[in-house]
C-alpha cells in the first residue's frame, strides 16, 4: 500500500482499490493512560472542545514526525482500517515524505511505519510522487516542475529521467495560512477563532489573487477579546487576501528562487509545459475530492 503521510492529512491507497482512506492526522488520547480515544475526522471534531482528561493531538508538524508513539497508533489505525481486518497486517508500504529532511527524520518514518506492523517500508519524495499521480512523463528527457502545498510544508522540485534536477523545500503551507487567518481576525476584529473556524475561512474565501465582487462576507462566530463574550463578525474576500499574503509571498519566491537554479535547457520546457500545482487534501466529511492537480502557465 501507499501512504501519503502529510501534516494535515494522511491518504491510503491500496492496489486494485484506489484511495481507500482520506483522514485528518489527528489523534485523540486519554491524559492518564494516553490510550487512544480517537483517529482521524473523529479526533478532528474535538479540537477545540475537548475536557481536560483529553487531549488532541498533531503528531505530525511540517511534515515530519513530532511524536513518534502517537504517529506509531495512528499509522497502525490507518493500516487495519485500510485492509478492513481484525487480524494482523504486515504489508508492504510506500510513504511519501518532504524532500527535504534529514536522515534521522527519514529513519523516525521507517521506523514508526515499521512498528506499526509494515514489513517493508520504501520512501519516496512528496514531488515525485505528486508528479507520478499527476500523469507527467518524468521519465523522458525534460523539464517538469511540480509545486505540492501542504498542511505544512512546501515542496517546488524540477523532475526530469526520473529524478530531481532542483528541489526546494518550505517549512510552511496550509496550516500557516489558517494562523494568518487567525491573526488578522484578532487584530482587525478583536474576535478569537479556532483553528478550524479559520480553516474553513481559508477554504470559502481563501485567494491570491483578486477576486468577483459578488463573493459575500462570510459570518464569522468567536469570542470577542474585549468583553469575552461570543461575537459575530463579518469577514470579506479581501480581507483574507491580505491576511495571506505574507505566506503565498514565501511560496511564490520559493518557486522563483528553484527557477533560478534550474538549467537553462529545462527552463526553456518549464515555459512551455507550464507548472503542476498540487496537494491540499481536503478532509470534510462530505467531500470527495482527495488531491487536486492543476497546471498553470508562468507568465512571459
Amino acid at each position: 500500500m501507499a501512504v501519503d503521510l502529510g501534516t494535515a492529512n494522511t491518504l491510503v491507497f491500496v492496489p486494485g482499490q484506489g484511495i481507500v482512506l482520506n483522514e485528518p492526522s489527528i489523534v485523540a488520547v486519554h491524559t492518564r493512560d494516553r490510550s487512544v480515544l480517537a483517529v482521524g475526522a473523529q479526533a478532528k471534531a474535538m479540537l477545540g472542545r475537548a475536557p481536560g482528561s483529553i487531549e488532541v493531538i498533531r503528531p505530525l508538524r511540517h511534515g515530519v514526525i513530532a511524536d513518534y508513539n502517537t504517529t506509531e497508533k495512528m499509522l497502525n489505525h490507518f493500516i487495519r482500517h485500510a485492509h478492513r481486518a481484525r487480524s494482523a497486517v504486515h504489508p508492504r508500504v510506500v510513504i511519501s515524505v518532504p524532500s527535504g529532511i534529514t536522515q534521522v527524520e527519514r529513519r523516525a518514518v521507517q521506523e514508526s511505519a515499521m512498528q506499526a506492523g509494515a514489513r517493508r517500508v520504501y520512501l519516496v519524495s512528496e514531488p515525485v510522487a505528486a508528479a507520478v499521480g499527476a500523469g507527467l512523463p518524468i521519465s523522458d528527457p525534460g523539464a517538469n516542475m511540480v509545486v505540492d502545498i501542504g498542511g505544512g510544508t512546501t515542496e517546488v522540485a524540477v523532475i526530469s529521467l526520473s529524478g530531481i534536477v532542483h528541489s526546494t523545500s518550505l517549512r510552511l503551507g496550509g496550516d500557516d495560512m489558517n494562523d494568518a487567518i487567525a491573526l488578522h481576525v484578532r487584530k482587525s476584529h478583536g474576535l478569537l477563532i479556532g483553528e478550524r473556524r479559520s480553516e474553513e475561512i481559508k477554504i470559502q474565501l481563501g485567494s491570491a489573487y483578486p477576486q468577483p465582487d459578488d463573493v459575500a462576507p462570510m459570518p464569522v462566530k468567536g469570542r470577542d477579546l474585549t468583553s469575552g463574550l461570543p461575537k459575530t463578525v463579518s469577514v470579506t474576500v479581501a480581507e483574507v487576501r491580505e491576511a495571506l499574503r505574507e505566506p503565498v509571498t514565501a511560496i511564490v519566491e520559493a518557486v522563483r528562487a528553484c527557477l533560478e537554479q534550474t538549467p537553462p535547457e529545462l527552463a526553456a520546457d518549464i515555459v512551455d509545459k507550464g507548472i503542476i500545482l498540487t496537494g491540499a487534501a481536503r478532509s470534510w466529511p462530505d467531500s470527495t475530492d482527495c488531491s487536486t492537480a492543476r497546471r498553470i502557465c508562468p507568465s512571459p
